[in-house]
């Protein structure tokens, strides 16, 4: 028994490892656990879980307790049931990745003549600087909206409709 669960584990870790198996609840607690510097034992603690409650999320798990989890890592419980790998409904896509580009291509090409600061001409380093920071800032105001007009049936779980406390 003792070859065959750890086989599986080996497994599992190479299947993920290659994309072709999500990861499953209880290994997205693990993992969430291990970023923060909690042990299992102790997040079951602080949630007001019986021991080896999470453990026995292995094969399932009732919602409350899915929600409880969630809301401790700031997570949507879509991501910890594997259905997304977005970890709230405001995460940008690839395609906003994208977007943020042209936005920040446009911006710039719009700006006609060199570009000035303080009347010294921007030098390259300046330039890519305020690329950086047009970035940042084409960013910040699409996750904002994201956030302000994303319908409520498409957020993932009631949890994400509290305020962003990061």
């Amino acid at each position: 028994m003792y070859l065959n669960s750890t086989c599986q584990y080996k497994y599992r870790i190479k299947m993920h490892i290659k994309g072709i198996k999500k990861m499953t609840i209880y290994e997205r607690i693990k993992e969430l656990a291990r970023v923060k510097k909690i042990s299992i034992r102790e997040l079951e603690k602080q949630l007001g879980f019986s021991n080896g409650t999470i453990r026995n999320w292995i094969n399932s798990t009732n919602s409350q307790s899915l929600e409880k989890v969630a809301n401790y890592f700031n997570v949507s419980t879509d991501y910890l049931l594997g259905r997304t790998e977005k970890k709230h409904y405001y995460d940008l896509t690839k395609k906003d990745e994208k977007d943020i580009g042209i936005q920040v291509d446009k911006i710039l090409n719009d700006m006609t003549g060199d570009v000035s600061f303080y009347g010294e001409p921007m030098t390259k380093e300046d330039k890519e600087k305020l690329r950086a920071s047009l970035e940042v800032a084409v960013r910040v105001s699409m996750i904002e909206a994201k956030k302000k007009f994303t319908p409520k049936k498409y957020r993932g779980g009631n949890h994400d409709n509290r305020k962003d406390n990061q």
